[in-house]
């Protein structure tokens, strides 16, 4: 934008001010603040009109109140339920700002002695209220704008994230006198009794367009804006995890999901039966009458609002205001206070549609912590336009479009596109910020910070890491040191190079990885829609079977293992990956792979062709796969260099084919593997959530046993959440089998029932796993010596099981949420419990972050 254009529209700005200005001239303009009088505390959906008429407005969720009219009166009148009214005189045609303070009725509600009634029981039957809210329950789906074809509107979103109650002296002493320029931009008056350094901004501008069928949301990033801590912090990390936190707010879905948390909407199909309501108030708003309509829950524990809703009475039974509180009672970490206000306007269609949404969240690790962090995230709706059809081709392609113009926006563009003014703390933090990444001492802090946090030190295009794994040991290799790292997006944001080199003492044998990466779109392999060609090398020691589901098996912590565990698996890989991930959702990776595998510790490779044992070397094989994934409207949290699922109710369906390859690169075998899994987490309205798995599996031709399925076992004394934690390694195998592994949290709905359990705010959980399969004469070992027989104690107890008709199943109750961080499982194993060495019983625990 040149000087020219903005010198025009600044003129244009000005004269339509002055317009305005001369037009309005007689207009009276009555702006403020109400507080309660007793504790000056700002108060919310206050009715403020002037006296004798229906004009009038109710105040914000910060107190703060404005109306005009081009009548003459003299008189405004404040009222709310539990306050004496307050009039007052005002001088006609002119602007003026008048804070209120209101007195609450004088009750003496001690001195009252009740000697008869009782308390009518609250009851839906011929309960108006209730009626009320079935009408806005039945009226739902109009009210919604996705009940047009075709739906536009502009979207400004804001989000920011402050540290509370930084004392005014800190920057005065030595230490930290250098800060003073971030320290001393506190703000004092957005939040009433807080002190606010806003340390975290960003703000984006989109335009939003949404068709019902084939149903699709397609954005396009007009400008966006956010503070950039430097290379030491990943921003666009802190911003998913942060967006994820402050989801969008629609109260007319059935849940409305915030702080990882689904709470139940309170206009849900089954907001009666969970919600008590009360008709409290009716006034008129723009010519409307509306019913105020307050509402609580039954169950003070369960995870539910409280608060007003605002429902016209024009026969749409439309939202037309909602502020949404969280109780206090509820078992949320980390979060003290949070609450939702949401305000609706009515377009030219004649429908309410949101026009805007403040979600605020005190976060501290105590509840009555002065300290802490304090989120506003304020996202504001305009412009809609219905039923304004695109081309097809307009809404195919990536559902939020940026540009680089978007992120390099002029000051009069934001200017022009914020729905309030930056504050004056939020306004200088974009240059504080600017200023503090690039000082040494805030550099050296962010280095140890990354270090502790992630694991990895970081030399300017390249990363060192994860340190958790520099040290571990196991039977075979003892004592065992490791290093490596990974470049980063400063080096490149298409070639990616990953490595490690390890030593084990006791084996005295080097192992290594090596990896290269290349983008063909462009973009990071690690941002959706991922479109990637990898090609790498390892050689490493395993333990034979699947993964555990952690991340680096050779992590310290998890050295650590019970009953025996000395055998291993020395592999050879030779890999080369191909990724492409479709806008659908839809994915396929192509991998073809060449593997060597060699016993080791005690495990060997045995063959008894003629009735004597012979020694199988090692054992190689040469494969392609297949990876088919459909995953619906995944999203991820995403950073510079990972991404990580977000589980939700939609399902992620993945099908693996695999083809073995005889006489290639020297490969043995000829064979097929196909795998499916289904993966779907369900929401219980108040009794949680559960995540369920799914797999089928099976092996066409015959294979030696360490190409069969080796169920996924747990011998650590970590609960991993899809390994079997009681089962020990290589015990069974099998070429066909179905399992089903549930995963319940109750999110508390017991334990608050329970005074000490609620006040600890431990919550339960319970899973079930189970595995059903078998091997096939065709790779029974005992049936044809060719292939290797399976591993046996030296005493000739058998160590490896073909699945019977019986299926392995265990189970697990604990309790998550202690201490904030950690679960503790106490898991029962069922079956086959004359197998050698299998516990019966066993503690596992696990650390996890949740709301």
């Amino acid at each position: 934008m040149n000087l020219k254009t903005i010198y025009k529209k600044l003129f244009l700005v000005i004269f339509f001010l002055l317009c305005s200005t001369m037009l309005f001239a007689q207009t009276t303009t009555v702006s403020g603040t109400v507080t309660d009088a007793s504790n000056r505390q700002p108060l919310p959906y206050v009715t403020v009109s002037f006296s004798g008429s229906t004009i009038g407005n109710q105040t914000n969720g910060s107190g703060k109140y404005s109306i005009s009219t081009t009548q003459h009166f003299d008189h405004i009148k404040v009222s709310f339920v539990g306050y004496k009214d307050a009039v007052i005189t005002i001088t006609p045609g002119t602007a003026q700002v008048i804070n209120v303070r209101l007195f609450p009725e004088a009750q003496q509600l001690h001195e009252v002695t009740v000697k008869s009634g009782k308390k009518p029981k609250y009851r839906n039957k011929d309960n108006p209220a209730v009626e009320l809210i079935r009408q806005v329950i039945a009226h739902r789906p109009i009210n919604r704008p996705e009940s047009y074809p075709y739906v536009e509107y502009k979207k400004y979103d804001k989000m920011v994230l402050s540290v509370v109650n930084v004392s005014p002296t800190l920057s005065d002493k030595k230490f930290f006198h250098k800060y003073k320029f971030v320290l001393d931009n506190q703000d004092t008056t957005s939040v009433p009794g807080k002190r606010l350094l806003p340390l975290f901004l960003t703000e984006k501008v989109m335009q939003t367009y949404y068709r019902k069928s084939p149903e699709k949301t397609k954005s396009v990033v007009l400008g966006e804006k956010s503070v950039d801590f430097g290379e030491q912090v990943d921003n666009a990390g802190v911003n998913e995890y942060l967006k994820h936190m402050y989801y969008d707010i629609d109260i007319y879905d059935n849940s409305i999901f915030l702080m990882t948390n689904n709470f139940l909407s309170p206009i849900a199909d089954s907001g009666p039966t969970y919600y008590k309501y009360f008709i409290t108030d009716t006034l008129v708003i723009d010519n409307i009458k509306v019913v105020e309509l307050s509402f609580t829950p039954r169950n003070l524990n369960d995870m539910l609002f409280e608060g007003h809703i605002y429902i016209t009475l024009n026969g749409d039974y439309a939202v037309q205001k909602a502020v949404l509180y969280i109780n206090k009672n509820i078992n949320l970490n980390f979060v003290k206070t949070m609450h939702v206000d949401l305000d609706f306007q009515k377009n030219p269609d004649g429908k309410y549609h949101l026009s805007k949404s403040v979600t605020y969240a005190d976060f501290g690790i105590k509840r009555n912590s002065k300290g802490g962090l304090y989120g506003i995230r304020t996202v504001g709706y305009s412009d809609y336009a219905v039923n304004k059809p695109h081309p097809d081709e307009f809404y195919q392609g990536i559902t939020e479009e940026g540009s680089y113009e978007a992120k390099h926006q002029s000051d009069a563009f934001w200017q022009q596109n914020r729905i309030d003014t930056l504050t004056q703390a939020e306004a200088r933090t974009y240059h504080n910020i600017d200023s503090l990444k690039n000082m040494p001492s805030f550099k050296r802090a962010m280095d140890i910070a990354t270090l502790l946090l992630a694991g990895y030190k970081g030399f300017n295009w390249f990363e060192v890491g994860p340190a958790n794994t520099f040290y571990s040991f196991n039977p075979v290799e003892g004592f065992r040191l490791r290093l490596g790292g990974r470049t980063t997006p400063t080096l490149s944001k298409r070639y990616y190079f990953e490595t490690y080199a390890a030593y084990g003492f006791k084996d005295e044998k080097w192992k290594y990885f090596l990896s290269a990466t290349y983008s063909l779109n462009d973009k990071s392999i690690y941002k959706f829609p991922q479109n990637y060609v990898r090609i790498s090398q390892e050689k490493d020691v395993t333990i034979p079977g699947e993964n555990l589901q952690f991340v680096e098996e050779d992590n310290f912590l998890l050295s650590f293992k019970r009953g025996a565990n000395d055998k291993y698996l020395y592999n050879d890989f030779y890999k080369v990956d191909y990724m492409h991930e479709f806008e659908s959702h839809f994915s396929y990776e192509l991998t073809l792979t060449n593997r060597t595998q060699t016993p080791a510790g005690s495990l060997a490779f045995i063959q008894h062709p003629d009735g004597s044992p012979n020694s199988v070397l090692d054992l190689t094989t040469s494969e392609a796969n297949l990876t088919l994934r459909y995953a619906p409207n995944e999203q991820f949290y995403q950073g510079k260099i990972y991404r990580i699922p977000i589980p939700s109710k939609y399902p992620v369906l993945t099908a693996d084919y695999t083809q073995g390859f005889n006489n290639v690169f020297n490969s043995s075998y000829s064979y097929q593997k196909l795998h499916v899994q289904l993966d779907k987490r369900f929401y219980n309205s108040q009794f949680g959530f559960f995540d369920l798995r799914l797999q089928a599996q099976q092996i066409f031709g015959q294979v030696p046993y360490p190409l069969l399925n080796i169920f996924s076992a747990n011998q650590t004394y970590a609960y991993d959440l899809y390994s079997y934690n009681l089962m020990n390694f290589l015990e069974f195998v099998s070429d066909r089998s179905v399992s089903l592994n549930i995963d319940q949290h109750f999110q508390g709905y017991f334990f608050n029932k329970i005074p000490l359990l609620k006040k600890l705010k431990w919550r339960e959980v319970a899973s079930f796993k189970g595995i059903w399969g078998d091997v096939s004469h065709e790779n029974n070992p005992a049936l044809h010596p060719n292939l290797y027989a399976y591993p046996v104690y030296p005493d000739g107890r058998p160590i490896t099981y073909a699945l019977g008709h019986t299926p392995y199943v265990e189970a697990s109750v604990g309790i998550e949420n202690i201490f904030k961080f950690v679960r503790v499982d106490l898991v029962r194993r069922f079956t086959y419990l004359d197998h050698p060495d299998v516990p019966k019983w066993g503690i596992r625990t696990l650390v996890q972050f949740d709301f």
